[in-house]
């Protein structure tokens, strides 16, 4: 059987985790109580006792006696063992907040351990009932907002309704006297024209009053003037809340876009030639960030019933052990004060639980309850037994391949002086890519198994969809997929070769292979995660421009991996100038390698992955005025000094270069270093409670900490090797290549866990649990 401790444990919100009741701690004081109960031991010299000592042939009538005269007249009421006060405190301003007090009668007033029990149980009751009542308040407020935007949703839409009819009934009269107007020349304009700019101002007017009359506040709207021919002179901008910071500092990209768009189409600009002022798509852009914010309110919601029942559960479960080591029944007093507390009698979070139900129902899934949940309770994937059954299956035909591979690599003598270039020229680019790649998913795996495991809620900070996103089960299946694949064409490609197959012919396997990954990406059916690999291109999108998109936690997490992969975009750029270039056909290898735009390209390569970031580093400062972005933006700048500054060394090797990338690379490593420990994970804080990490930690034990500085200080500095240069042949300066970029993927992988924990513990922190999703109108009475 489960303790209740651990069961407690595994299903509390983990960034709420510090207001629940600390249940081990008052588990803990009852096992003072305990023993402080026990009795005390012998002296030294006891005095030895006959066991009949004392007793009388009549004791047991005397007992008998006894109990029948107290069932008789004792009263039917028993004394109160406790008694549980509530007061109210107005200390806090207008707030009046409702402390609970316990008095203890009699019978343990004069046992510290039990009322410094009581002490800590009423202090834990009030931490629960004031998180509870700030959330309540939050999340009805909320509502009332809510229920506002959808008010003013369907005036608009009202708007919208009519006109279609006005515009309908007037269309042919309205073209009959166009058509004579135009026979007719006025100095100051024609009536058509007139008319409709008069039409159009109206228009205008008519939205804005509007829109006023639900409390939607202008600005520079007492002061529009119109121009000669009678348009408006300045264009109105509503005044809309920036986007509101999601996970990490940032809103939903979709909602804030349309926010911005609604807004920007819907008053600023007016029409120009034909269209609507406001069409039905521009309303429903709104339909659709309201409703996902009442997603994300009945969310909210939800997590605090479920924080009230856990705790409820936690209350009774902490008093019955109390009656147990006490022996006697103070659970039903108290249980009886915390039923009436706040936390539980107040059925408002029900009551607006059913209402949110309701109005889902009604305006965003056409009075169809069933549609309406599965938007507001969907439904969260099992772990699957056939997942981990193909894993198994696929890692073991990955070991079997991959020694067939080794056995037949032996025999055919392909790393011999004479094959081994045109061997490693055309498979190993290939094979690199593949193995680096289903390295990082296996990595990305453990990582999700980590992020379990410790209760971190990475799909909160991701933004994932819950019943799509990739669990770790489903990440180790793409990589042992990844590389069966991989070795399996690796292996026919030796058996082909064997076979006196020609090598232009056998040479494309890899070629097709890299094609069918590429196919298999961008697949269109819903099939092999079409969800997570969309989300992976519509990532890679926003990477790319990453100047035009506001930058999300998982925007710039992954471009994080990406400065990690720059061996693995090398190797795309060989094989795709590789096959363009037909060499498999002619098989001279240094048609590519003596290029200058394929010398020049390797720049372009190494310094993307860090441009991007930088770029998504200035986007980040651009919206939320942060300097320290741009301190960050300081390290992606001298990393990409540092890796352009390798690559013209590897060409020109003199002590010129050797002086310049000691100095560049210790001054990038430095900056890295700095940047890892102390921002992205949040250690070296000399003033912790734990020496130089932080006073918040998943993990238990502080030595796994210690040790992730040491190994992540270690793997920073692998660039040494590209001084050094430990290399003696053409195959060993690849294999070596290889470990060094499988080193640097092993410590993203390390990266990821410290990063998404210091982000989780930000979370908890602000008790941050659902997105707060930012609304196209904004009401006047929110700006105090």
């Amino acid at each position: 059987m489960v303790k209740f401790s651990k069961e407690l444990e595994a299903q509390l919100i983990p960034e709420w985790k510090d207001t629940f009741v600390n249940y081990c701690l008052l588990k803990k004081q009852i096992k003072k109580i305990k023993n402080s109960r026990k009795p005390k031991p012998a002296s030294h010299y006891p005095i030895a006792h006959h066991s009949d000592f004392g007793r009388s042939l009549f004791d047991p009538v005397r007992n008998l006696a006894r109990t029948l005269s107290d069932k008789l007249f004792s009263t039917s009421e028993k004394p109160e063992i406790l008694q549980v006060r509530r007061r109210k405190n107005s200390e806090n301003g207008d707030d009046v907040e409702e402390i609970y007090q316990t008095e203890l009668v009699q019978l343990f007033s004069e046992e510290d351990e039990v009322k410094v029990f009581f002490e800590r149980l009423d202090e834990e009751l009030n931490k629960v009932n004031l998180f509870h009542k700030s959330k309540e308040t939050e999340f009805l407020g909320r509502g009332e907002l809510l229920k506002k935007q959808l008010e003013i949703l369907a005036e608009l839409k009202q708007i919208l309704s009519d006109r279609k009819k006005r515009n309908q009934s007037g269309s042919n009269s309205h073209r009959s006297y166009s058509s004579s107007a135009r026979n007719s020349d006025f100095s100051a304009g024609s009536p058509g024209e007139l008319s409709e700019t008069q039409s159009e101002t109206s228009r205008t007017d008519e939205i804005i009053e509007a829109l006023e009359r639900n409390g939607v506040s202008f600005i520079n709207s007492a002061t529009r003037s119109k121009t000669k021919g009678g348009k408006p002179k300045m264009s109105l901008r509503v005044d809309i809340p920036d986007a509101v910071a999601g996970a990490d500092g940032g809103g939903p990209r979709s909602i804030a876009t349309a926010t911005s768009a609604l807004w920007e189409e819907l008053v600023n600009n007016p029409r120009s030639g034909g269209g609507d002022f406001i069409n039905r798509k521009k309303i429903q852009c709104a339909e659709k960030i309201i409703r996902s914010a009442y997603v994300e309110l009945y969310k909210g919601l939800g997590l605090l019933k479920t924080y009230s029942s856990l705790n409820m559960i936690a209350f009774t479960k902490i008093m019955k052990k109390f009656d147990k080591v006490s022996g006697q029944h103070a659970s039903s007093t108290y249980l009886k004060a915390v039923k009436r507390s706040q936390f539980i009698s107040s059925d408002k979070v029900v009551r607006l639980m059913d209402e949110v139900e309701s109005i889902f129902t009604k305006h965003f899934a056409n009075n169809d309850r069933k549609k309406a949940m599965k938007f507001l309770k969907p439904h969260h994937h099992k772990d699957s037994h056939m997942v981990t059954f193909f894993v198994g299956l696929f890692t073991g035909c990955f070991i079997s391949l991959f020694s067939i591979y080794i056995i037949l690599a032996h025999l055919s003598g392909i790393f011999t002086s004479g094959a081994q270039v045109s061997y490693m020229e055309t498979v190993y680019p290939v094979f690199s890519v593949f193995a680096l790649l289903s390295l990082h998913m296996f990595m990305y795996g453990c990582n999700l198994f980590m992020w379990k495991n410790t209760r971190i809620n990475y799909t909160f900070i991701f933004e994932f969809a819950p019943n799509t996103a990739l669990r770790y089960r489903d990440a180790f299946l793409m990589g042992t997929t990844f590389m069966t694949a991989v070795v399996a064409a690796m292996v026919i490609h030796l058996i082909l070769r064997a076979a006196g197959f020609s090598a232009s012919q056998v040479d494309t396997i890899p070629g097709i292979l890299l094609l069918i990954f590429i196919c298999v990406l961008i697949c269109p059916f819903d099939t092999f995660y079409r969800p997570t690999r969309f989300c992976f291109l519509r990532i890679l999108r926003n990477i790319v421009c990453s100047p035009f998109y506001k930058v999300l936690m998982v925007d710039f997490f992954m471009a994080d991996q990406l400065t990690s992969q720059i061996p693995l975009l090398r190797h795309i750029e060989s094989t795709g100038c590789y096959f363009m270039a037909q060499s498999f056909k002619t098989h001279e290898y240094d048609t590519c390698k003596n290029g200058r735009i394929y010398r020049e390209l390797a720049y372009l390569i190494s310094f993307s992955p860090y441009f991007w970031r930088a770029m998504q580093c200035i986007r980040r400062w651009w919206d939320e005025s942060n300097n320290d972005h741009l301190v960050n933006m300081g390290k992606y700048v001298s990393a990409m000094v540092a890796a352009g500054v390798r690559i013209t060394y590897a060409r020109e090797n003199n002590n010129f270069w050797l002086i310049v990338v000691l100095m560049s690379s210790v001054v990038a490593t430095l900056y890295q270093l700095y940047w890892d420990f102390v921002k992205d994970w949040g250690l070296l804080n000399p003033k912790s409670k734990n020496p130089w990490l932080r006073d918040n930690l998943i993990l238990k034990n502080k030595n796994f900490y210690y040790l992730s500085i040491a190994l992540n200080l270690v793997l920073r500095v692998a660039w040494i090797e590209t001084v050094v240069r430990f290399r003696v042949s053409p195959v060993q300066s690849h294999l070596l290549d290889f470990l060094l970029a499988s080193l640097e993927v092993i410590r993203r992988g390390h990266w990821n866990f410290y990063r998404v924990e210091n982000e989780h513990l930000n979370n908890v922190g602000h008790f941050r649990a659902v997105k707060t999703v930012p609304l196209p109108f904004r009401d006047m009475d929110s700006d105090g």
